[in-house]
């Protein structure tokens, strides 16, 4: 029943607008060209069809588009801190006084036949241009906006802000789904202030929502990672929304954003700390932390180890040690499962870690 009466309001809107347009038309003595009485009639009659059927098959599309878009849009505003909803409001309302400013002599403008009709339609659009230019400007400009009043500050606190602004960490995907910086910055080993990228945000959900399982795992627990680091009360964690459109990649992303704001990128990826020393950009490694915490191993100490496979080498043993340091052992294939008393005779270390070489003792 809603339905019908909903289509019938639809065709009654559609020949109420048909009429007033043909109306519109005849009060302009457009009509006439076409002669009256019974053309007049017709016109009006067709007017009134062809919009009822434009409204009936072409509205109910275009309220299913406004209503997704809307949704759409009521999903974004969720997601926008309010710091970006108020710094787009406020250029929203600077982008529509000037739109004021501009149009005003466009009322003024009369053309032959239509009047000023068409000024109004290009000052809606004018409005509409300035106001959506005023919002994106000033989401975009937020971080320069709020650096210009950070300057109209008191000496003092320009001096607090810069110093904090020499500590800004910013962690990488790889990082947060490891999850060992949680317990890291839990410690206090990590000061200033905490940045997580939005892309980076973005990357975890999109890992978080993968067909694959085992990413799908990753990007949950990054995420639970993620919430555990901010409700840290001892640490500053914030969301910066800057995104680099004309950037692809997410670390090339993070270069970007720690070169800009000469902060210290927090990852456990190698290439990405490569990338990063070439560009001059500072990174704590913490899998260089892990390496650089395990105990010291000299050659000469006595080490008690439990085989469990072959390496690579012929008749050569592996055993680990409880924090995964790799331990070769010299003809130790022969005693895989069992622990034995070894010597240590050398120590490598390597990009991916240390490997401690043994002999047992005979």
């Amino acid at each position: 029943m809603a339905k019908k009466f909903f289509n019938f309001f639809i065709i009654l809107l559609g020949g109420i607008f048909g009429f007033t347009v043909v109306y519109i038309l005849d009060q302009m003595e457009i009509l006439k060209k076409f002669g009256g009485g019974m053309v007049t009639t017709v016109i009006y009659i067709s007017g009134i069809i062809i919009f009822s059927l434009i409204f009936y098959f072409i509205f109910p599309k275009i309220i299913k588009s406004i209503d997704k878009s809307t949704k759409l849009a009521e999903l974004e505003i969720t997601k926008l801190p309010m710091s970006d909803m108020i710094f787009g409001l406020v250029g929203m309302i600077i982008g529509l006084v000037i739109a004021t400013l501009v149009t005003k002599p466009l009322y003024e403008i009369k053309l032959p036949y239509v009047g000023n009709i068409p000024m109004v339609i290009i000052v809606i659009v004018i409005y509409i241009a300035l106001g959506y230019l005023g919002m994106r400007i000033g989401r975009i400009n937020r971080e320069d906006i709020n650096t210009t009043i950070h300057k109209l500050r008191t000496p003092k606190e320009k001096t607090v802000k810069k110093s904090n602004e020499q500590y800004v960490k910013i962690l990488d995907t790889s990082v947060i789904i490891d999850g060992r910086i949680k317990d890291i910055i839990e410690a206090g080993f990590i000061d200033g202030k905490i940045l997580v990228p939005i892309f980076v945000l973005e990357e975890l959900q999109h890992i978080a929502d993968s067909d694959n399982d085992l990413r799908r795992q990753k990007g949950r627990r990054g995420l639970d990672v993620l919430k555990l680091i901010q409700n840290i009360t001892t640490s500053d964690v914030e969301v910066t929304q800057k995104r680099y459109p004309e950037i692809e990649e997410v670390d090339s992303k993070i270069l970007q954003l720690a070169k800009e704001l000469k902060a210290t990128v927090i990852t456990n990826d190698y290439n990405l700390n490569k990338v990063a020393a070439v560009r001059n950009i500072r990174v704590l490694n913490i899998n260089e932390l892990a390496n650089a915490m395990k105990p010291i191993v000299i050659p000469g100490e006595q080490m008690t180890v439990t085989i469990i496979k072959d390496g690579k080498e012929s008749n050569q043993g592996l055993a680990y040690l409880d924090d995964g340091t790799m331990v070769v052992v010299e003809d130790g294939k022969k005693f895989i499962g069992k622990t034995v008393e070894t010597l240590v005779t050398s120590v490598l270390q390597t990009a991916a870690g240390k490997m401690i070489f043994v002999r047992i003792n005979k």
